[in-house]
């Protein structure tokens, strides 16, 4: 059931990037794209009965790894950056052209210099 949840997130935030015009919705998607995937690797580095990795001295015994948390953390910080980078360019973007539609920026950009 959770992975089924992963994948309609997935397919929604593809669906935001290949169908949308406005570049804040192409941005959004790539957003939910990259939950869906660190959700997904977080959800199949979880192993059923194993203990969280904090020791003691009276435990031992089976833990779960958490490299792959440390990974999806890492992947977190770069998609959270990659957001932040892409907003910044659409705000110079629509402050140069005037507009989000990627249409309407091709139009304005293959016109000739005056």
């Amino acid at each position: 059931m959770d992975k089924l949840l992963v994948i309609v997130l997935f397919c929604v935030g593809l669906f935001g990037i290949l169908a949308s015009r406005s570049l804040i919705r192409k941005i959004i998607g790539l957003s939910l794209l990259n939950s869906s995937v660190v959700i997904l690797f977080i959800l199949s580095g979880r192993i059923d009965g194993i203990r969280a990795p904090i020791l003691t001295q009276t435990e031992s015994g089976l833990i779960v790894d958490p490299i792959p948390q440390a990974l999806m953390l890492t992947a977190i910080v770069v998609g959270l950056s990659v957001t932040a980078v892409a907003l910044i360019l659409a705000v110079k973007l629509y402050r140069s052209c005037g507009s989000l539609d990627i249409r309407e920026i091709e139009e304005l950009l293959d016109e000739p210099a005056e």
